[in-house]
């Protein structure tokens, strides 16, 4: 409810933003225009660019040669996302790969990690090739904490800080341009001079823990949206702030347009705005018809930093050029509820609720509170609809680079089977008249609640499945409907459509009232 309500005000903004423009565009600037760098320093001072000869060239070989294994590979796919309750292909490919275990969630989209080469992690890779371009984009994402945390320590960013003077802000801006004039230093010199507590603060904010791959080649598209408010011309990703990262972490891109496969420039020697070959970066103030837009080119190999609350009083999008383009999108992920040390916990915590009778075999729960039931079948809700059918929906795309992901998901499937036989003895509890009314009452009601939520959402997950946009996808990719399962099979304590259990322990409350 929360998300829908979130995604609702976002559709008011933008609606009401749009009507006080009408036919009108709001101005915005490149680096050929005269005001570019003032506008920068005073609007957008937490935008850090660096150019690509400031980046070691053998690291630039490697990534770039990993960024075409993966794709070589067939390693990007298109996400079936959901907005505003219907499902969309993104015009972008995508693949994320990062610590092991980690997901990553977006426009209702848990993403799963391919693993980069980690130690105490024994990790199957589908090829060679794949590990090196893993191993290349750890390297990358090294590179790129050291450059944040400079960046970061050059705007004395260790605090949140509510206001600044226009000493501080020269400061930034004069660090923002001597920052694309020099390469990289060493983790030991990113840590000088700065008190222990704020270097673990700037640790925390720029230790990426997962990079969202990016890949679109703008001329393969049958249709690209057209930027609404500035008219910066086709879009490959909208207007956004990046979902379910750490506080004021920072976000770092690295980008690589595949020139020479397309016009790179435009031969309009005097081309107002931007130029449409190129890819840039486009950056507005949140909500705001006041400030000029920017619109940063993006050539081989350049990078750029968010650092600090950027994203969230900024949104930005990518505006295609004609080129094919791959981008390393670096990030601090908020991963306080999506890891697999996360929902194994939470899976021990609900099973401890479930015991086994040492003669007979058995099983039966420990306690009928109404409190632990409820917790218990959240619990059971979270995994069946955040893992296994978020998991399953992407079908089998994972194992075209490696199989990881296959043990650990099995063993979650084993742990929600047993949730499933939990939730059967709670139904077979609730229906013995000794049990005390008003206890049961409560008990059933609160129950009632969380499965028909879990049948509303068993639903919704079972037409996402069979949708036009799910059909479109190559076999390999379309989601699968799992777990799923009929009557006739018997090693199911219960039905996967719940209507008829939900009847049941409805007449049931009536009759206690």
């Amino acid at each position: 409810m929360k998300r829908r309500a979130g995604e609702r005000e976002k559709e008011r903004k933008k609606k009401k933003l749009l009507e006080e423009l009408g036919e009108n565009r709001l101005p915005y600037v490149t680096p050929a225009d005269a005001d570019f760098h003032q506008l920068w320093k005073t609007k957008y001072s937490k935008l850090i660019f660096g150019k690509s000869d400031t980046v070691p060239e053998e690291l630039h070989q490697m990534v770039q040669e990993g960024f075409l294994t993966l794709r070589k590979h067939d390693c990007f796919f298109q996400d079936l996302v959901r907005i505003k309750g219907k499902d969309f292909v993104t015009p972008v490919s995508r693949i994320l790969i990062g610590n092991p275990g980690c997901t990553y969630k977006y426009l209702n989209t848990r993403l799963f990690t391919v693993p980069w080469p980690t130690e105490g992690y024994d990790i199957n890779y589908c090829s060679p090739q794949i590990q090196d371009a893993c191993k290349a984009l750890i390297r990358l994402n090294d590179y790129l904490h050291i450059e944040a945390v400079k960046a970061l320590q050059g705007q004395n960013l260790f605090e949140p800080k509510e206001t600044k003077d226009t000493t501080v802000i020269d400061r930034e801006q004069n660090f923002a341009t001597s920052l694309t004039e020099k390469g990289s230093v060493s983790k030991d010199q990113s840590s000088c001079c700065v008190p222990e507590d704020d270097y673990i603060s700037l640790k925390n904010r720029t230790s990426y823990n997962l990079t969202l791959l990016n890949y679109m080649d703008p001329l393969q598209m049958l249709y690209l949206k057209q930027e609404p408010y500035f008219g910066m011309g086709s879009m490959a990703v909208s207007w956004h702030h990046d979902e379910n990262l750490v506080e004021r972490s920072t976000v770092a891109v690295y980008s690589y347009s595949c020139e020479g496969s397309a016009v790179e420039e435009s031969n309009e020697q005097k081309l107002k705005g931007r130029d449409p070959a190129v890819w840039h970066v486009g950056l507005k103030v949140a909500w705001d018809i006041e400030t000029p837009g920017l619109a940063i080119p993006l050539h081989q190999g350049d990078f750029y930093l968010m650092l600090d609350d950027l994203n969230m009083t900024h949104q930005h999008c990518v505006l295609a050029g004609f080129s094919p383009r791959f981008s390393s999108t670096h990030r601090v992920a908020d991963c306080s509820r999506g890891t697999l040390e996360y929902i194994f916990g939470r899976c021990e915590l609900a099973l401890q609720n479930l015991q086994t009778d040492s003669d007979s075999k058995a099983l039966s729960l420990k306690s009928l509170e109404t409190a632990v039931v409820k917790q218990v079948e959240e619990i059971h809700n979270e995994v069946e609809f955040e893992w296994l059918r978020q998991f399953w929906f992407q079908g089998k795309r994972y194992l075209k680079c490696t199989d990881w992901w296959l043990k650990p998901m099995a063993k979650l499937e084993e742990f929600w089977r047993k949730m499933e036989i939990m939730t059967s003895l709670v139904l077979s509890e609730v229906g013995k008249e000794e049990q005390i009314e008003e206890q049961r009452n409560e008990t059933i009601s609160c129950f009632l609640l969380v499965l028909t939520e879990r049948q509303r959402l068993r639903k919704e997950w079972t037409a996402r499945c069979q949708s036009e946009a799910a059909e479109s996808l190559p076999e390999d990719q379309r989601p699968e409907c799992h777990p799923f399962w009929t009557d006739d099979e018997r090693n199911m304590p219960l039905p996967y459509d719940l209507e008829e259990v939900i009847a049941d322990l409805q007449n049931l409350v009536q009759w206690v009232e």
